[in-house]
Order: structure tokens, then C-alpha cells, then sequence
């Protein structure tokens, strides 16, 4: 006679599995693979297990500092399955970010707030992205501009990213923002290298900020 196998008790919450069905569905992003730290890979950062697809929920980005060649900023309106959302989208060839945290909170049934952490870069080796597309409604940060254009019309812009014509747009030779916090609906890279990741899972409200 077989031995019945001893059953799981229920509403009991496996960590495991709940980080597994998060990574892929919070944040599409080859951050999640241990491969990223060691390499280049194409990845995406929008919180969207779908691509092309934004979900409208908003994830925070900070940074120590952020260094960037060829800024693109315009206005534009996000379409994401919540509805449409005004945005500034921002471009920029090459960026590296020292100390890098990103979050996103989310509610799961019976547990309520989770919230999935991604840090890197924090060593002597910063993030690094190319070809880097932030769209963002609320940045804040000291922020430096070399050979700066404002005004300029978006779909002239010569960076990563233009905008439609007839939007206001701006352009910039260099970047730096120190002690940068802002909060985002998708961030997309061409190549996206993180150093020393670390990804965390956790119970309640944590953000980075």
C-alpha cells in the first residue's frame, strides 16, 4: 500500500513561487538573470509582461548619480492598459548610473503590499545602459547641461529618442543629476548592464524612496 503524500497547508504563502510569478510580471528585464551581470544582453525594464504593452503601474528609479552622452527630452502621452498618462520621455545614449535602485510595490491577494527591490552598480563599477528611454512623470535631482537646447521642435531632435512635430523638445551634449529620484512607467535599453545585482522580494511597502 503506497503511503499518501503528506498535503501542503492551506493559506500558507511559498516565497519561492511568489517571487518566480513576480520577476516576470512586475519587471520584464534581463536584470532577473544572473547572465546580465556578467554581460550585454537586450533588455526591456517596463513594468509589462507584455512587450509593447505598458501597464500603467509606476516603479521607482533612484541613483547616486547619473552621467550621460547625447539627452533627448519631449512630451508625449503614454497609452497603457489603465488609461493614458502625460509623460516626459527622456533619452540618452550612453548613461552610467552609480547605486542604482529600482522598485515597484504591488498588492497580491491575501498578503497584501509586495514590494520587489533591484539594486546595482553600488561598487566601483556603475550601471551602464545604451541607448537608454525613460519615460517619467516626476523627476527631481541637481542637474548639469552641457551645450543645452530648449525649445527645440522634438521630431529634429538627433538623440535616442524623437517626439512628433510641432512638440517642444530639448537636447543636450552631456547630462549629470546627483541624488537622482524619479518615478517611471517603462524604461527600455538597448544594453543594460548591471554590476554587484541584487534582486529582493519583500512583504509590505519598501520603495527605494
Amino acid at each position: 500500500m503506497s503511503t499518501p503524500r503528506a498535503r501542503r497547508p492551506s493559506g500558507r504563502t511559498s516565497w519561492i513561487r511568489l517571487a518566480i510569478v513576480m520577476v516576470p510580471t512586475l519587471i520584464v528585464s534581463g536584470a532577473v538573470l544572473a547572465t546580465v551581470a556578467a554581460g550585454l544582453l537586450p533588455v526591456s525594464l517596463a513594468v509589462s509582461a507584455q512587450p509593447g504593452a505598458i501597464s500603467g503601474q509606476s516603479f521607482q528609479v533612484a541613483a547616486d548619480r547619473l552621467e550621460g552622452t547625447g539627452f533627448t527630452q519631449y512630451v508625449a502621452v503614454d497609452k497603457t492598459t489603465k488609461g493614458d498618462f502625460p509623460e516626459a520621455v527622456s533619452g540618452i545614449k550612453s548613461a552610467d548610473l552609480h547605486n542604482l535602485c529600482q522598485s515597484v510595490v504591488t498588492k497580491m491577494p491575501v498578503i497584501g503590499s509586495v514590494t520587489l527591490v533591484i539594486k546595482a552598480g553600488g561598487g566601483s563599477k556603475p550601471v551602464h545602459a545604451d541607448r537608454l528611454v525613460v519615460n517619467t512623470d516626476d523627476l527631481a535631482g541637481d542637474a548639469e547641461f552641457h551645450n543645452i537646447i530648449f525649445g527645440q521642435d522634438a521630431s529634429t531632435l538627433s538623440g535616442v529618442s524623437d517626439g512628433p512635430a510641432g512638440t517642444l523638445g530639448q537636447q543636450a551634449d552631456t547630462v549629470r543629476i546627483d541624488h537622482l529620484r524619479q518615478t517611471a512607467r517603462s524604461v527600455s535599453a538597448a544594453t543594460f548592464r548591471l554590476t554587484d545585482l541584487h534582486l529582493t522580494v519583500r512583504k509590505g511597502s519598501k520603495p527605494c524612496f
